[in-house]
């Protein structure tokens, strides 16, 4: 169980991680490095957050 719940929080941290990097571009540096460190630490909340607060 604890395989598959790390797998999910690897996976949310790259998907925040690429879509602020690649996919917002209106997004200062600063904004952008304190969601990746967000994604690594926090990785499924993070992502739950990103999804409904950034996503348009």
């Amino acid at each position: 169980m604890e395989t598959l719940l790390g797998i999910v929080a690897l996976i949310c941290a790259i998907y925040v991680i690429v879509e602020v990097w690649s996919k917002q571009p209106s997004m200062g540096t600063g904004e952008k490095v304190l969601w990746t460190v967000a994604a690594i630490f926090f990785s499924i909340i993070t992502a739950i957050i990103y999804f409904f607060a950034k996503k348009k």
